[in-house]
């Protein structure tokens, strides 16, 4: 039997939130790599107060497309999800050199694995909630 059929599809409900929440993840990333494309002053100034090169915008912009690109496609989700973990931990670290709050792109790291758990049975399936 196919591992596929023993695990039940997300609930209507799960799998909506986890397809809102995972949009919205991307949105926001998709959004952040287009100002650096776009190489506004603002960006600009707050990745130099980071540390990073600007000549870099274009494949940091480049590399965080990729992550969201494979992130919304549901044959290879999971593996956007692992990159973008690796990304967003770059950017934490950034943040954490420098003394700057990182909440936001913890959170953001967070609810793109919440929302790919909702609407992803093979990773409840990798994962499972358990009651006690």
């Amino acid at each position: 039997m196919h591992q596929d059929a023993i695990t039940p599809p997300p609930g209507k409900a799960a799998l909506w939130t986890g397809r809102l929440l995972s949009g919205l993840v991307s949105a926001g990333l998709i959004m952040s790599a287009a100002m650096k494309l776009s190489g506004a002053p603002e960006l600009a100034e707050a990745l130099t107060h980071l540390g990073i090169p600007l000549d870099l915008l274009g494949t940091l912009a480049v590399i965080e497309l990729s992550c969201v690109l494979l992130y919304a496609l549901p044959q290879t989700a999971v593996l956007g999800a692992v990159l973008l973990t690796g990304y967003l931990g770059g950017a934490i670290l950034a943040h954490v050199r420098v003394g700057d709050p990182f909440i936001v792109v913890l959170l953001l790291g967070v609810v793109a694995w919440g929302a790919l758990f909702l609407r992803d049975p093979r990773l409840r399936r990798l994962l499972p909630l358990r009651s006690v």
